[in-house]
């Protein structure tokens, strides 16, 4: 049995998801996880069954994955945000999300913010931050009624900061009114929000001189600083670029001693996806700090290429940042390879199947959710689905140490047959133990090792057959 190939490179971390698209990346760090939130771009067909070009007039929810090593990623599902079956019903799409958290009452809440198409902010919040999320205010955050905000092109793209006195800030806006007010649209607002985070305290401020701005707002406290970043738009000229020192849709830095500014500009941080990847377009970003590293994620069209279009879906990259001199954001680089892992996985403990460094053939489902997974209340949170003989999934850097596991137990629910082939380093890799699978409900296998496995290792799950759903596994 060959295995599928794959849709990014063997032992490379970007993009960070291939079972499903995810563009306008957010990071919010809690409690030692990095929680990725994303614009679920939704894949268009026309009556023939051909793939459009992306509108994202679908767009509707938004993808959370989860990751303690930013390597192998937890997917957590859709979040329905906005439409009929959404949180937002009031709302028509689900763009761009920026999430927070903060301890309300004695207890950490979770508020998912994301833009109504280029018309307004959402809010909503929950008690975990993967949800289920709630729309506690039934109707927009900021619209085009709220003070300061009717002129703005592209009421979207927010992003959050608290600070370190507890004062949460929202950023957001974009677009270019006219071709003569390219160099500064003047379209970036600011605005300070209520202690409960879903209202504003005081209006809307305009962001001044923000320089050839297009979208994607950003906002980090790094030490002492604040540094607001965007997306440049594609109308510089030949002397803007030298002047400047930046490109057309680059990330570009700015920089302020309080966090509602003034702000002054500084540099560009992150060339356009085109200029590493050849396949440009926006440029979205936001930069996040981890175990003591700075990080910028971003998306690209890397994922789709693989798949044989350029039809303007998204993926998620992570690459490592480093400081200047002067504490701020230094120029990142994109790449394939990604970031190297933090640590590392324990397969001794029980790891969800839908947690994956890489992976080829797959699709994930919530099994007790509005996905319509499989009616099993054993099967718990999301599942791996339609898998097919030579469909694979990965995680990187398994630490068996010096222990020598004998065996491997793998859960699975639904009804079907076939085998899991486990295997180190690669998809057609060493064979460690072959799983035999009936299944027919919830079923935890017991298969004994046939090699010794130790030391760090990555592990493939090679699958034959069809039917059944990988729940989770751990080695003993």
């Amino acid at each position: 049995m060959k295995p599928i190939s794959e849709l990014k490179g063997i032992g490379d971390h970007n993009p960070v998801m291939t079972w499903r698209f995810g563009a306008d990346p957010w990071a919010l760090v809690y409690n030692g996880r990095v929680y990725l939130y994303m614009t679920g771009d939704y894949p268009e067909y026309n009556e023939n069954g051909e793939l459009n070009e992306n509108t994202y007039s679908k767009i509707n929810t938004i993808t959370c994955i989860s990751s303690a090593d930013l390597v192998n990623w937890t997917d957590h599902g859709v979040i329905h945000a906005a439409g009929e079956t959404g949180a937002a019903k009031w709302g028509g799409n689900s763009w761009a999300p920026a999430a927070a958290y903060k301890r309300i009452n004695g207890k950490d809440k979770f508020f998912l913010y994301f833009a109504n198409s280029g018309n307004g902010i959402a809010v909503l919040s929950a008690d975990s931050p993967t949800g289920p999320f709630t729309d506690p205010i039934n109707g927009p955050l900021i619209s085009r009624h709220t003070p300061a905000c009717a002129e703005v092109t592209w009421l979207f793209d927010p992003a959050v900061l608290t600070d370190n006195d507890g004062k949460s800030y929202i950023y957001f806006g974009g677009g270019v009114p006219s071709p003569d007010k390219a160099s500064d649209p003047g379209t970036a607002r600011m605005a300070k929000l209520g202690d409960d985070m879903i209202s504003l305290d005081g209006d809307p401020i305009a962001i001044e001189g923000v320089s050839y701005l297009f979208e994607d707002s950003g906002i980090n406290r790094l030490g002492d600083k604040y540094y607001y970043s965007y997306c440049s738009n594609f109308s510089m000229t030949e002397e803007a670029r030298k002047e400047l020192g930046f490109d057309d849709g680059e990330i570009i830095t700015m920089v302020s001693d309080k966090p509602l500014g003034p702000f002054r500009m500084r540099k560009g941080v992150l060339k356009n996806p085109g200029f590493f990847f050849e396949k440009g377009g926006n440029n979205h970003h936001c930069m996040f700090e981890f175990n003591g590293s700075l990080y910028i994620a971003y998306h690209a069209r890397i994922l789709e290429e693989k798949m044989g279009f350029l039809k303007g879906y998204r993926s998620t990259n992570i690459d490592k940042m480093t400081l200047d001199a002067d504490g701020g954001p230094a120029v990142a680089t994109g790449t394939r390879k990604g970031v190297e892992q933090i640590g590392s996985l324990d397969p001794y403990k029980a790891v969800k199947a839908v947690t994956m460094g890489n992976a080829a053939g797959i699709d994930t489902e919530r099994a007790d959710g509005p996905e319509g997974g499989f009616a099993d209340s054993a099967c718990e949170n999301m599942i791996l689905t339609g898998i097919k003989d030579g469909s694979w999934t990965c995680v990187y850097g398994a630490d068996f140490a010096d222990k020598a596991p004998s065996k491997i137990i793998y859960s699975v629910c639904g009804k079907g047959s076939g085998h899991v082939s486990v295997r180190t380093d690669k998809p057609d890799g060493e064979e460690i133990a072959l799983i035999e699978v009936n299944a027919d409900g919830k079923a935890d296998i017991e298969t004994t090792l046939v090699k010794s496995v130790s030391g760090k290792k990555d592990i493939y799950f090679v699958f034959e057959g069809e039917g059944y759903k990988p729940v989770e596994w751990k080695f003993v």
